[in-house]
């Protein structure tokens, strides 16, 4: 299938163009994950906020999670079905250069909000009796803020310095998202430096994280050890297994592109990965949350209820 040529300084975006029967396929898949992320990350916001029983911070944070899920996946999905569904595949400069300052910002931000919800699990096992002094509001507030603000400070090291590298004309990008990984192979200088620093970065917002999250875990197994209820095996379970399920599906994918973007591996299935931390996962979060968690089930249960009563009063009138 024959790229369009880019006019100006337009990106190409390659994709998926050498195969046009996945494109279709790719399209309809893409199209009904975005549809879903919306409505199951929507629904979470509304209910967290609107049910009494679920202002929390667990659920404040998780909040925190599905507006970034949203945001995130409207930076990228959007013009991926425009460039899936015809035979244009560009991109202005303008319009790469935000995708890859939002879509790096946000996904940032999800890696740090990860590891403070860990910590908030961790406060509800570990120090249960203390848990409403440990996570008061303005703490809660503290380490969104944190998260935000680091998602914000990585992308904008990293966007700018990805972004002011020299390309010598170059603007196919194989790949269907303007990312760090792929905007950097478009350089006609020796990358190496930015490859470590790209390296380095991804230790910190990546491994430091998962580390934390891993340690919090640890804690809370060796609580529950000394625990021999079935009760709170149950409940820790429910509310725990939900967040590790994420977390092993977010990093694991995104650790494959950036840890080692010039391996073969993140070369070869780089734009699969790829989609599964920015299309898939998002999609999954809600469900995830929401199939292992009987207080959101009874929070959407309640608020359908009613909806419904209010409705038959209107009706009766």
């Amino acid at each position: 299938m024959a790229i369009n040529k880019s006019s100006g300084g337009d990106f190409i975006l390659v994709g998926f163009s050498d195969q046009p029967q996945l494109e279709k396929i790719l399209f309809v898949l893409v199209l009904i994950s975005y549809l879903l992320t919306l409505v199951g990350n929507t629904a979470i916001i509304l209910v967290s906020c609107l049910d009494s029983a679920l202002q929390t911070p667990m659920y404040y944070f998780l909040t925190n999670l599905s507006f970034v899920d949203i945001c995130f996946s409207t930076s990228i999905v959007p013009q991926l079905l425009w460039n899936l569904h015809g035979p244009a595949k560009t991109i202005t400069a303008t319009g790469c250069a935000i995708q890859l300052y939002v879509s790096l910002a946000l996904g940032s931000t999800e890696c740090v909000l990860l590891a403070v919800m860990a910590f908030d699990r961790y406060a509800a096992v570990c120090r249960p009796l203390h848990y409403a002094t440990v996570m008061h509001p303005r703490l809660c507030q503290s380490l969104a803020g944190v998260a935000w603000l680091s998602g914000v400070g990585n992308t904008l090291i990293q966007g700018t310095i990805t972004l002011r590298l020299p390309r010598c004309g170059n603007h196919k990008i194989y790949h269907f998202i303007c990312e760090v990984p792929a905007m950097i192979k478009l350089a006609c200088v020796d990358i190496h430096a930015n490859e470590v620093q790209l390296f380095m970065a991804s230790l910190v917002l990546l491994l430091l994280p998962l580390t934390l999250i891993l340690v919090s875990y640890g804690y809370i197994a060796q609580a529950l050890m000394r625990l021999r209820s079935a009760l709170t095996w149950g409940k820790a379970l429910g509310t725990c297994g939900s967040h590790l399920i994420v977390v092993v599906l977010f990093y694991g994918t995104s650790t494959a592109v950036y840890i080692h973007p010039n391996s073969s591996y993140a070369q070869s299935q780089g734009k699969f990965i790829t989609l599964l931390y920015t299309v898939v996962i998002p999609t999954l979060n809600p469900l995830i949350y929401t199939l292992r968690n009987k207080d959101v089930k009874g929070a959407l249960k309640r608020l359908v209820r009613k909806d419904s009563s209010t409705g038959k009063k209107i009706l009766s009138r």
